[in-house]
């Protein structure tokens, strides 16, 4: 009895039976993104379509034993919260850049190496946890929250600004009625059935948007049943300098997106995130993507995409993102389930994501609320650091005179905004005023 009340419900093993429905549900709502990184590349590297269903195969295997890692626990790896795995953006430019002068060969090698320096640095970068007071990270949370939202508005108008039915009625319609379909679960609905509400309104979205003749399985009819991935597949990896420097401060810029994302699922699921926690957090993105150059995937890193499903749904154990990790590992293996899921139409995964990205920014306002504003420069910390985190979002080009390294940094609002935050923290509060800066209002005052 007492070892149960003990127990915290990022501990909790679910049945069966809720584990597959949840786990499943954060891989409905992530599929998007977590295969976009190698449309995107092989469209860049002009890859065949047999070699593009092989990045992706791989991408979901590598996906899934990355989370897996990440919240089970591997050796001294695996912060153990519910935090989904997959490949990320801002490695997307330097590593179209260096597959147009090296090859796929060389993309991999520069992430292979960048993913040793990240496993190796780990330790030390978890030192600057300090730094991240609940001013910096309810305004770095919020800024995630934001600026994902440009992501489900473009899902909800049909995914493809250059399409001519773009933003089209019936688009905008098949997204408000799954977001109307997902609050309606989520209020109507109680105990299990209500913690599913994304499932349940990305599933009925589904069926109406059958319907109307919206949804195209003819991949499902064409994809392999059965999809192996081997180790160096697209040849052994080669090895530039520069290469290897750029994707080294492209996981630098991962680790404190990571970082952000893991404060943010601690402050959601009430279990702060300590020192060693977030090393651990560290050392399983710079594994997973040593893994993920090996198995001809990308770098790894949490996805902030999954951190609102958390907080909607109110489900904190780990158990179940590992579901998830395990139903990735299965679609990788399986390209045939894989293609189902890829059918989900992109305005019924906008009305979902409205509502799981908006949860972010809130849960970022419900710590901000928490923060001693009398006395302190806490107001202009929050106010500098949105407004640089926002820049990108208003005028994607805006850094393009930049430096191609200050353009990696820069160019995620997330980046920006939570390196802002940090530093203006450190200037305008300090860091050591955790009555003024680092503790919440009512704390304080009591």
């Amino acid at each position: 009895m007492q070892d149960n009340q003990l127990k915290h419900p990022v501990d909790e093993m679910l049945p069966l039976g809720h584990l597959f429905t949840y786990g499943l549900q954060h891989v409905l709502a992530m599929y998007a993104g977590a295969v976009a990184v190698p449309l995107i590349i092989a469209n860049a590297l002009g890859l065949s379509q047999e070699q593009l269903i092989y990045l992706i195969n791989a991408d979901l295997f590598t996906c899934g034993i990355a989370t897996l890692i990440q919240t089970l626990g591997f050796w001294n790896m695996g912060i153990r919260i519910p935090i989904i795995q997959g490949v990320t953006f801002a490695a997307v430019t330097p590593m179209i850049i260096i597959g147009q002068t090296h090859g796929l060969t060389g993309i991999y090698g520069s992430v292979i190496v960048a993913g040793i320096v990240t496993y190796l640095m780990s330790p030390y970068f978890s030192r600057l946890i300090r730094f991240f007071p609940p001013v910096v990270t309810g305004t770095i949370i919020t800024i995630i929250g934001v600026t994902l939202m440009p992501v489900a508005v473009r899902w909800a108008a049909g995914g493809n600004p250059a399409a001519k039915d773009f933003a089209s009625f019936s688009y905008i319609c098949l997204a408000l009625v799954t977001l109307l379909l997902v609050l309606f679960f989520y209020r109507y609905f109680t105990g299990f059935l209500s913690n599913i509400a994304v499932l349940l309104g990305l599933l009925c979205g589904t069926v109406i948007a059958s319907l109307f003749g919206m949804v195209n399985f003819s991949q499902v009819a064409t994809a392999n049943w059965l999809g192996i991935t081997t180790p160096f597949a697209f040849g052994l990896p080669t090895f530039d300098l520069a290469s290897i420097v750029a994707m080294i401060l492209v996981m630098l810029v991962v680790m404190t997106e990571t970082t952000g994302d893991c404060i943010a699922v601690g402050e959601i699921i009430d279990k702060p995130v300590t020192q060693e926690d977030l090393t651990r957090g560290l050392r399983a993105d710079g594994f997973s993507t040593i893994l993920g150059g090996i198995l001809n995937s990308f770098p790894y890193t949490a996805f902030a995409q999954n951190v609102g499903l958390v907080g909607l749904t109110r489900v904190k154990s780990r158990f179940v993102v590992a579901a998830a990790g395990a139903i990735l590992v299965i679609l990788g293996l399986f390209p045939k389930f894989a293609a189902v899921v890829a059918a989900i139409p992109n305005p019924v995964l906008g009305g979902a994501g409205i509502a799981m990205f908006g949860m972010v920014a809130a849960s970022g306002i419900k710590t901000l609320s928490k923060v001693q504003f009398d006395g302190t420069h806490n107001i202009m910390v929050i106010a500098i650091s949105m407004g640089v985190g926002m820049i990108t979002l208003a005028v994607p080009n805006f850094y393009h005179q930049f430096p191609s390294w200050a353009q990696v940094i820069l160019h995620s609002g997330i980046t920006a905004g939570s390196v802002a935050a940090i530093i203006l923290n450190a200037v305008l509060n300090g860091t050591n005023k955790p009555a003024e800066a680092a503790i919440g209002k009512q704390e304080y005052i009591g």
